[in-house]
């Protein structure tokens, strides 16, 4: 019988002892699951950058040994930005006992119908972070929010159009989702700060109707010649009435318009000349500019870890995102499961992510409550 020589005996009881973490368990992939189109035009761009965000922090994680022995990994399947798709792609990765927790999704419609159907809750797992801001699917069980909510962009929006002095404001939005619930808040925000509406428009988004609508819409805002036009609407709804406004007489009045009205989409929709000017509310901090702790260590890890990634909104909200995911794990011990993350999340408190802070209790779940406002310069980007 051939001995092994001592050397040799030890770089192989070294190799197996690496493939156990301090706690005496073998070392695990911890896997989170995203869905998010990164084929759609619409929604390409910003799920691409979430899932770039996600990557960079999972990666400097993993760079210095993981968590507990245990390296992050992240899933990405793309629904083509189709509701349906969405859910059923989800259910594919409930069904798959890998997943520990769902990670930046982004598909508002696909998301409504989630929270609406409680699917995380009857799944026993947390969707961490999505691209939403709709209080019906941010407020859902089992959904720990980023972002504070629309609502809060609205009262941004119309503060900034009052400093203007822009005093008579029409709003267009979409007859789904977080369009009619926004429109009702809106009005009466405007009505708080001595607004007047100009015009109320609403935009059928079902497809006989569609066209019709929004041409009707067009020449109603044109005809009550307001200071601003306030648009409560998302992807092809957003995009059309905002071109077609643009060629109507007044249609070089400021427009103004939520975060989830995604600017490189709408730039790549309506063209860099008719979107510029346009006001967005982000959600997420400036990410170009180190303004907070957590900002300079996004651009810091972006540089190592995503070198020649563009800068983003998306890839900062991804980065974020993950930051929560992995502290969740670092919480639920050495030996992390779907049920111990969202305990941990559940139990997460006040976390500082480094100049912004979240809150989750198992009373309520808030995100970082932040607004801020950027506008669209000539070639199509955002400018603070």
């Amino acid at each position: 019988m051939k001995k092994i020589s001592s050397p040799l005996l030890a770089r192989l009881l070294l190799a197996t002892l690496c493939s156990f973490s301090s706690a005496g368990h073998a070392a695990q992939e911890i896997v989170f699951g995203q869905v998010a189109s990164q084929t759609n035009p619409a929604s390409a761009a910003n799920a691409k950058g979430l899932a770039v965000g996600i990557q960079t922090y999972f990666a400097k994680v993993n760079a210095k040994g993981g968590i507990a022995g245990n390296k992050l990994k992240l899933v990405t399947l793309d629904d083509d930005l189709q509701g349906p798709k969405m859910l059923e792609l989800t259910q594919q990765l409930v069904a798959d006992p890998s997943i520990v927790g769902l990670l930046g999704f982004l598909n508002s419609a696909g998301l409504a119908e989630m929270a609406k159907q409680d699917l995380p809750v009857k799944a026993g797992i947390a969707l961490i972070t999505p691209l939403q801001g709709d209080k019906h699917v941010i407020s859902a069980g089992n959904v720990f929010p980023l972002r504070s909510g629309y609502a809060d962009e609205v009262t941004a929006l119309l503060k900034e159009a009052k400093s203007w002095d822009k005093n008579e404001v029409a709003i267009v939005n979409m007859n789904i989702a977080f369009g009619p619930p926004l429109a009702q808040l809106a009005i009466q925000q405007a009505n708080a700060q001595g607004l007047k509406i100009a015009t109320h428009q609403v935009i059928d988004v079902s497809p006989a109707a569609f066209d019709a609508s929004v041409k009707a819409a067009v020449a109603a805002v044109s005809k009550s010649q307001p200071k601003a036009v306030l648009v409560l609407a998302a992807g092809k709804p957003a995009s059309e009435f905002i071109r077609a406004f643009r060629e109507a007489p007044g249609g070089a009045t400021q427009v103004y318009g939520l975060s989830v009205l995604l600017h490189d989409a709408l730039v790549n929709a309506v063209g860099a000349d008719k979107a510029r000017g346009i006001v967005l509310s982000q959600a997420v901090p400036y990410p170009f500019i180190p303004s907070k702790a957590v900002i300079n260590e996004y651009l810091t890890d972006m540089n190592k870890y995503a070198a020649g990634q563009p800068l983003s909104f998306s890839s900062l909200e991804g980065y974020l995102g993950a930051k929560i995911a992995a502290e969740a794990v670092h919480r639920a011990g050495s030996q992390p499961t779907r049920a111990k993350v969202l305990a941990a999340l559940t139990n997460l408190g006040e976390f500082d992510l480094g100049g912004l802070y979240v809150k989750y209790t198992p009373v309520k779940r808030q995100g970082w409550g932040g607004v801020e406002l950027s506008i669209i310069n000539g070639q199509g980007a955002l400018k603070k």
